[in-house]
C-alpha cells in the first residue's frame, strides 16, 4: 500500500468516525433538549445502538492497517500527516481494549442515569439516583483497567478529557490557587462595597433571548452552523459544522441566562474556528476540556464582565429593559455583573468563589476513586467540604450533591478542567493583550475580531497538534501557572470592591 493509499484509506475511515459521533452528539443534545418525559427508554437503546457502530467503525481493522503501512514509511509523512498518524494511533488502541459489549452498555447506562438525576435532581431524592452512581463509578474503574489504568483510574479519567494531565500534577496549582484565593475572599467579604443584584428582576424572556442572540452574534458565533436552545443545564454540542449550544433562562435573575450564554458561546467559537476541511482526524479536534474552558471562561469572564464589554453593549441592554433599569446607574449595573457573593450553586458562582467550587468536586472525586468516600457518604461529605471551602452549607440535596449534571454521564475527571480553564485563560489573556495592543478599545466598538482571529490562529486551528500543556509553553511562553489568574482577580475584584 503506498503512502497516498494508506493515508487516504485512514483520512476515509476517520472521517466515518466523525459523521458517527456527531450522530450520537445529536441524539445526546435532543434527549436534554427536545424528548419527550416517558421516551426515555428508547432513547437509551438508540444511543446504545449508536455506541456499537461508532465503536465497530473505531475499531475496524482498516485503521490498524493503513497506521502500519504509514508507521512504517513514517519519515515520507509531512508534518502534519505525522500529527494525524501519531494521534489516530492513540485512539485507535484504546478503542480496541475496549469492549464493545462495554461501551454499549456505558452508553445506555448513561442515558437512563441523566433522566433518573434529573428526577433526582428535581425531587431532591439523592437515595434514588445513588444506585445510577455506583453504577457510574464501577464502569468508570473498569474502563481504567481495560486501558491499563487499573492502578490509577482517577489519572485514566482525568487523561481523557486533559491528555497529560494527572492528579499529581492538578494537586499543587489548585493547592496553590486556593491559598491564593483566601486573602482576596476574606477582603472582599468584609467591604463596604454592596452589590444588589436582586434589583435586576423582571426581565422579560423574550427580550433576554433577543440580546444573548445579538451579544453571540456579535462575539463572532456563526448562527448557519449552529443554534440555541434552552435545556435543564446549559451545554454546548457538536463540532465545527453544526454547534448545538443551551442556556436557560429566569426573569429574576437575567445575568444567568446571558453569562451561562457566553460562555457556551466560548466553546462554539472554539470549534467553529477549528478548520471544517480537518474535521474527522486529529488536527480537526479540540485539544481537551480545559483548553475547552479556557475558552468559554475567557469569553464569559475576562470579556464578557470588562468594562468596555458593557461600554458597547449596555446602551442597548437598557434599550430594551429601560423599566427595569431605570433606577440602576452604569456603576451599580457592573459592579451587578462582577458580584462577589458566596452561593452554593457552582454554575452561579462569581469568579472569585467559582474555582473553589471546582476543588470541592477534585477532592471528592479522588476520594471517590481511591476508596476514601461511598457513594452513600458523598452528600454529607459534599455539604462538610462546602461549608469549609465555601462558609455555606446546602440546605437540601438538589442544591448540593445533585447539582450538577456531569456525574449522570459518568464525566468523572471533567470537573479539574475548569479551573484548569481559568488558569490557561488569564495566561492567554496576558499574552493576547501582549500581542494585541488596545484590545479594550476594539470592545468599546463592538469589535471582538482580533481576539477571536488571535485564538483562532494560536489555539482553534492548532487541533491536536500538541499536547494541553506544551501549547500553553508555546503560546505564552511560560508553564502553567495560577499566578496569572490571582492577579487577574485581584486586579478586577480589587479595583472593584476598595480591596489592596
Amino acid at each position: 500500500m503506498s503512502l497516498p493509499t494508506a493515508y487516504d484509506t485512514l483520512l476515509q475511515k476517520l472521517k466515518r468516525v466523525h459523521t458517527l459521533s456527531t450522530v450520537g452528539g445529536l441524539l445526546g443534545w435532543d434527549e436534554q433538549v427536545n424528548l419527550p418525559s416517558a421516551s426515555n427508554d428508547q432513547r437509551a437503546d438508540q444511543m446504545a445502538i449508536m455506541a456499537e457502530l461508532q465503536h465497530e467503525a473505531e475499531t475496524d481493522a482498516a485503521i490498524g492497517d493503513a497506521l502500519e503501512e504509514l508507521e512504517r514509511i513514517a519519515p515520507g509523512l509531512t508534518a502534519d500527516q505525522a500529527v494525524v498518524v501519531r494521534e489516530a494511533r492513540k485512539d485507535y488502541d484504546r478503542h480496541c481494549r475496549t469492549p464493545v459489549e462495554f461501551v454499549a452498555e456505558k452508553a445506555r447506562h448513561s442515558s437512563a442515569a441523566y433522566h433518573a438525576w434529573a428526577k433526582a435532581r428535581e425531587e431532591n431524592d439523592f437515595a434514588g439516583y445513588a444506585p445510577f452512581l455506583e453504577r457510574h463509578l464501577d464502569l468508570a474503574k473498569q474502563e481504567a483497567t481495560y486501558q491499563g489504568w487499573g492502578d490509577r483510574p482517577y489519572d485514566y479519567a482525568i487523561d481523557l478529557h486533559d491528555p497529560g494531565f494527572t492528579a499529581e500534577i492538578i494537586e499543587p496549582l489548585f493547592n496553590e490557587l486556593k491559598t491564593g484565593l483566601a486573602p482576596l475572599v476574606r477582603s472582599v467579604s468584609v467591604s463596604s462595597v454592596t452589590p444588589d443584584r436582586d434589583r435586576l428582576k423582571g426581565f422579560p424572556i423574550d427580550r433576554q433571548q433577543r440580546f444573548l442572540r445579538e451579544v453571540t452574534e456579535q462575539l463572532g458565533f456563526n448562527y448557519q452552523r449552529g443554534r440555541i436552545d434552552v435545556s435543564l443545564h446549559p451545554f454546548c454540542e457538536g463540532s465545527g459544522a453544526d454547534i448545538r449550544m443551551t442556556t436557560r433562562f429566569h426573569e429574576y435573575d437575567p445575568l444567568n441566562s446571558l453569562f451561562g450564554a457566553i460562555h457556551e458561546t466560548g466553546h462554539g467559537l472554539y470549534e467553529q474556528g477549528i478548520p471544517l476541511n480537518a474535521l474527522g482526524t486529529p488536527l480537526g479536534e479540540n485539544l481537551g476540556m480545559a483548553m475547552h474552558e479556557s475558552q468559554s471562561r475567557m469569553w464569559e469572564n475576562q470579556v464578557g464582565r470588562s468594562r468596555a464589554f458593557w461600554k458597547n453593549f449596555e446602551p442597548r441592554y437598557r434599550e430594551l429593559f429601560g423599566e427595569q433599569l431605570s433606577q440602576v446607574t452604569s456603576d451599580e449595573l457592573f459592579l451587578s455583573i462582577n458580584a462577589v457573593q458566596p452561593t452554593l450553586i457552582r454554575v452561579d458562582a462569581d469568579e472569585v468563589h467559582y474555582n473553589l467550587h471546582i476543588i470541592l468536586r477534585f477532592e471528592l472525586e479522588k476520594r471517590l476513586f481511591n476508596g476514601a468516600l461511598s457513594v452513600a457518604d458523598l452528600p454529607g461529605a459534599w455539604n462538610e467540604l462546602c461549608e469549609k471551602l465555601l462558609g455555606k452549607r446546602p440546605a437540601n440535596d438538589a442544591e448540593g450533591v445533585l447539582q450538577d449534571v456531569h456525574w449522570s454521564g459518568g464525566a468523572f475527571g471533567y470537573f479539574p478542567s475548569y479551573c484548569l480553564g481559568n488558569m490557561i485563560a488569564a495566561q492567554l489573556w496576558d499574552t493576547a493583550h501582549e500581542c494585541l495592543p488596545n484590545l479594550s478599545a476594539d470592545f468599546e466598538r463592538g469589535n471582538f475580531n482580533r481576539l477571536l482571529t488571535w485564538l483562532q490562529t494560536e489555539v482553534h486551528q492548532q487541533g491536536r497538534r500538541y499536547a494541553p500543556l506544551e501549547l500553553v509553553r508555546r503560546v505564552t511562553g511560560k508553564d502553567l501557572s495560577p499566578t496569572p489568574l490571582l492577579a487577574y482577580l485581584n486586579d478586577r475584584y480589587g479595583s472593584l470592591y476598595g480591596v489592596d
